[in-house]
């Protein structure tokens, strides 16, 4: 490694950076974004891109008046086997669609990564931003993957409604304790006109669905996880994910980037949305990952929580 930085200020200021991966606590994405691309940078950012639309479209408007390149996690449309789902249900295969679900659940998931576990405590990093406001809570650190797989297979929502709270009110890590400052137990009613509606959760505890995919349910079937009726979906890509044994591995080595020694990788679908960024600032080949997609979902989660405070529902004005 030719360079290393301990202040983000002086990354930018480095005239042979050309992009930056920003994956700090997701309430510092917004600024630190905005700050790249004022230096003239190219990003990718992890989940989620912000917390709120307005400053989803700041970021948006500020890279297209600059020329500039968003790549926004996570890339759940690049996944061979949500495409599958799309096609299926696209194709009729489970008659007229009626409803899904999907989400994701906190749990202690946080709290017992190997990172945070060594012996001694000044080495453990400090979990307790995933419970704080802003950008704490399982929405934007989990819930998000399913929202971007769910709007991939259905596309935009039209309206949401839903209801959320603390059920843990408070976290405990190495001795120390902090309040849950962010909701950690939220359901949204997602509408998709026509009668048709989704669910999607994130809760403290608990979940329904396999990993972040989802059940669609329709007239005649349903395909819940990547199975129809029962029997797994096929794609070209299918037999990669069965030589690595399916599951997540499965999910991850069917990555168009993700070969060789990159299958090794812990979450390699975040090296794989970061090579997205590198092959349209290298070849000029637009990335389906858009910031236009990750702002829809940003938009899903910041009206579910003004209709949770409000009792109303709340209508969505994005689209992607």
């Amino acid at each position: 490694m030719t360079h290393a930085f301990t202040e983000f200020d002086r990354l930018l200021a480095n005239g042979d950076v050309d992009a930056v991966t920003i994956a700090s606590p997701i309430g510092l994405h917004y600024q630190q974004g905005k700050q790249a691309l004022e230096a003239g940078k190219h990003i990718h950012f992890n989940k989620t891109m912000t917390t709120t639309v307005a400053e989803a479209d700041e970021l948006i408007e500020l890279a297209s008046s600059t020329g500039l390149k968003i790549v926004a996690s996570p890339g759940e449309v690049l996944r061979p086997q949500v495409q599958a789902v799309r096609r299926a249900i696209a194709e009729g295969c489970i008659g007229i669609p009626t409803w899904a679900i999907a989400g994701a659940s906190f749990g202690t998931y946080h709290l017992d990564e190997k990172e945070r576990q060594s012996d001694n405590p000044a080495m453990n990093i400090d979990p307790f931003w995933y419970f704080r406001k802003p950008g704490g809570g399982p929405l934007y650190d989990m819930t998000v993957y399913a929202l971007h797989g769910m709007t991939t297979v259905l596309g935009p929502a039209q309206a949401v409604t839903a209801i959320s709270g603390v059920r843990i009110p408070e976290r405990k890590f190495d001795g120390k304790s902090v309040p849950t400052d962010a909701d950690d137990n939220t359901g949204i009613l997602l509408d998709y006109g026509g009668g048709m509606f989704a669910v999607a959760y994130g809760a403290a505890a608990g979940s329904v669905n396999y990993w972040f995919s989802g059940t669609y349910l329709g007239t005649e079937g349903q395909i819940v996880g990547f199975d129809l009726n029962g029997e797994p979906l096929d794609y070209p890509e299918k037999h990669l994910a069965d030589e690595a044994g399916g599951g997540v591995q499965g999910a991850q080595v069917t990555l168009p980037h993700v070969v060789g020694p990159h299958r090794d990788l812990e979450e390699a679908h975040v090296y794989e949305d970061i090579m997205q960024l590198v092959d349209w600032v290298r070849d000029d080949k637009p990335s389906p990952v858009t910031a236009e997609h990750a702002r829809h979902v940003i938009e899903i989660i910041e009206a579910a929580y003004t209709a949770s405070e409000s009792g109303q529902t709340q209508q969505l004005k994005t689209a992607f």
